[in-house]
């Protein structure tokens, strides 16, 4: 018996960690979007994040009383994380990303929450907790479409390539990072091509 209290306080220890990073998932997916949207202006891949940042807003509105009835954490230290990631990557890595590349890193964080939410279903179902499970199933309903339909917006940066190997900040230390990465790109090229006629 005390074994079993054991992985039950393991297996709850789990899903409380898994929620810590939903929070911070979705403060990434609150925020995130709408720093790539601005960048983006008027389009339709722009349109697409701000309907995810909606439904994380309102996704975080509802999670704090929803974990206190599961007895799980209100993680505002999640939040914060996500906000520092959002931060950092708005403010550094994306000066060396073109458009695309930026949309398309979006896009994985937000695949990966769709990701965390499957195992913390599996893992309230496996602990019994049908309530739980059950909201996870209507995020999912929700936040499935609207990050599919964010995909297939990968559509429009085919449809308009220059605009998609543009920088995604629109600054001069963005636009020579850009010009420097997009150079060691064509040199590792040219060597790769050069070097097997050597061997």
């Amino acid at each position: 018996m005390q074994h079993s209290q054991d992985l039950d306080r393991a297996d709850h220890a789990w899903l409380a960690n898994l929620v810590r990073e939903l929070f911070q998932t979705e403060e990434s997916a609150r925020q995130h979007p709408m720093l790539e949207a601005e960048r983006l202006g008027e389009v339709p891949p722009a349109d697409a994040l701000r309907a995810v940042a909606a439904h994380a807003r309102r996704t975080l509105a509802e999670l704090p009383p929803l974990v206190r009835r599961h007895d799980l954490p209100v993680s505002n230290g999640g939040r914060r994380v996500g906000a520092t990631f959002s931060a950092i990557r708005n403010r550094f890595a994306d000066l060396m990303l073109t458009a695309e590349r930026s949309y398309r890193g979006t896009l994985l964080g937000m695949r990966h929450g769709v990701d965390l939410v499957l195992l913390i279903q599996s893992v309230a179902r496996m602990e019994g907790d049908a309530s739980l499970a059950n909201w996870c199933d209507h995020w999912l309903e929700r936040r499935r479409p609207l990050v599919e339909a964010a995909a297939q917006e990968l559509a429009w940066f085919a449809a308009n390539p220059a605009r998609a190997r543009e920088p995604a900040r629109d600054n001069a230390l963005a636009i020579g990072l850009q010009a420097l990465v997009s150079g060691f790109e064509q040199l590792g090229a040219r060597i790769r091509h050069v070097l097997p006629h050597r061997i």
